[in-house]
């Protein structure tokens, strides 16, 4: 019983960082998030995905079928509010200037600064299409709501939420140690790539939401 929990438990860990370590909108923000205020105010954002990441292997480990049919029903919406989210954050990141004094802010860090950081990270998290489809192809693929019991369910969820907060702690932790090297003209150029890249997420939701590309399989 004990050996089989585990098992479960290293699969949903494996399955939180498969679900968060590609590069996408939050990996991006992240990263400049790390390197402008500092490991607290990344590490915040990251969490935020985290926790929605396991928001969604919640519903697809316990084969949630009114959630499922919701999320179906309703992914025009999802894709319309998630790509105007991220292209107003890609307007605002590609447009801010960096000032010398902001690489010293994760001296004294910011709570209000980072739940904010936070609730950026959940929202686009619950409104990315990507983080949708990827856990119910994943989860369709192997079979795993059909499988589990409710208590194996719960330790995949536990798993995918520790996986993916390890990452992001990971990547925070990381991007912090060289921060220190990055210059304002460095940091210029991150903020313009993160709002290019931000912005051609945006573009995709909304791309596939009027065109309905990628909606198959829901």
């Amino acid at each position: 019983m004990v050996q089989e929990l585990l098992v479960v438990l290293v699969q949903g860990y494996v399955l939180g960082i498969a679900i968060a370590a590609p590069v996408g909108p939050i990996g991006l923000l992240c990263i400049r998030r790390t390197i402008q205020h500092g490991v607290f105010m990344g590490f915040s954002t990251g969490m935020g995905a985290a926790v929605a990441d396991t928001i969604y292997g919640g519903i697809a480990a316990f084969g949630v079928s009114a959630a499922l049919a919701f999320l179906e029903g309703h992914q025009f919406w999802f894709r319309v509010v998630g790509g105007v989210f991220m292209l107003a954050v890609a307007v605002r990141t590609f447009r801010q200037q960096p000032a010398a004094e902001e690489q010293e802010v994760a001296k004294v860090p910011d709570s209000r600064t980072a739940i904010a950081g936070f609730i950026t990270g959940l929202s686009l998290t619950l409104t990315n299409p990507a983080t949708i489809l990827a856990f119910i192809a994943v989860f369709a693929g192997f079979g795993l709501g059909a499988n589990l019991g409710k208590f194996d369910a719960a330790t995949m969820v536990l798993g995918v939420f520790l996986g993916a907060s390890s990452w992001w702690l990971a990547l925070s932790s990381g991007v912090a140690a060289v921060r220190h090297r990055i210059t304002d003209q460095g940091l210029t150029v991150l903020n313009h790539c993160t709002g290019v890249g931000l912005a051609c997420f945006g573009l995709w939701a909304l791309g596939t939401a009027f065109t309905g590309i990628g909606s198959a399989g829901w």
